[in-house]
């Protein structure tokens, strides 16, 4: 069994920042890549930003130059930094790790922007 959890979301004010953080545990034997998806009711999860075992990072257009992931192989951290959050950023962050037996979601934490 692999477990990822997510800590970091909450509520926060248009232009300020939030540092979501997820950890793997379990049965893990490798991790490819990471990552952090979003959702907001309605509408399908989509990618946030990805970081290979190589550290090469790849952001969705409306984040770059905003959020920065990174990720610490030695504890099976992933992490997203966000700074100048927008409302537009609001919606369910979910953390997902990709290994040789799959794919692996996190519960998701709740990011809501607003004044």
């Amino acid at each position: 069994q692999v477990q990822l959890v997510e800590s970091g979301g909450g509520l926060v004010q248009p232009g300020g920042s939030l540092r979501l953080s997820c950890v793997a545990s379990g049965s893990i034997v490798s991790i490819n890549a990471m990552g952090w998806y979003r959702q907001t009711p309605g509408k399908q999860r989509d990618l946030v930003a990805v970081i290979t075992s190589d550290d090469t990072t790849t952001y969705a257009n409306s984040v770059k130059g905003r959020f920065t992931i990174s990720r610490d192989n030695a504890k099976n951290t992933v992490h997203l930094q966000m700074d100048s959050l927008k409302p537009e950023d609001t919606a369910v962050y979910y953390c997902s790790i990709s290994t040789n037996y799959g794919p692996y979601w996190g519960q998701g934490t709740q990011v809501t922007v607003s004044s």
